[in-house]
């Protein structure tokens, strides 16, 4: 009786604690988890201007930016509490090590042997509206060739002067 007891407890904790993430903007990247009894979630009628230093280094050339993937989240995350996709002004300042994730697919795979498998990413976040540029210094230092760069990122003079010029209009400040 014991065991049973302890079984069905085990089955029940399961059942109440598995829950699936969902990806209401960015549809393949980014899952999250609704927390409908969260207390503190974004305020729907805020508008909100964010700044992503993107700067963490591919942890392996066949996976996904895990900072890419932070910033699908946070998308999804600020729709999941209703906040409509207007309201939501991103800005992605790419250097360092995350610069190796803007090459198109015959650079990355000139250089990692494997295809970029950050390019459905990069689509899903220009289509969500989100502005990606590189750093111009990053791209020289490591000698990326920006002819040879996905078409949605752009490449700024740096990414100093992206972060300052963006603080300076008032945009909020993250580091992935």
């Amino acid at each position: 009786m014991k065991t049973l007891i302890v079984a069905l407890f085990s089955l029940v904790s399961l059942f109440s604690f598995s829950q699936n993430r969902i990806n209401p903007v960015i549809k393949n990247f980014g899952g999250i988890f609704d927390i409908p009894y969260a207390e503190e979630k974004p305020d729907p009628a805020q508008e909100y201007k964010i700044v992503i230093e993107v700067e963490r280094a591919l942890e392996s050339p066949d996976s996904v930016s895990w900072a890419l993937n932070n910033v699908a989240r946070l998308l999804n995350l600020h729709a999941m509490a209703g906040v409509k996709p207007e309201k939501m002004h991103v800005v992605l300042a790419i250097h360092g090590g995350a610069a190796y994730a803007v090459m198109n697919n015959e650079a990355y795979k000139a250089k990692y042997k494997v295809n970029n498998p950050n390019l459905l990413l990069f689509e899903e976040l220009d289509k969500a509206g989100v502005r990606m540029v590189v750093c111009g210094q990053s791209l020289i230092v490591r000698k990326i060739d920006r002819m040879k760069m996905v078409p949605q990122v752009k490449v700024a003079s740096s990414m100093l002067t992206t972060l300052t010029s963006y603080q300076m209009k008032g945009y909020a400040v993250l580091k992935f």
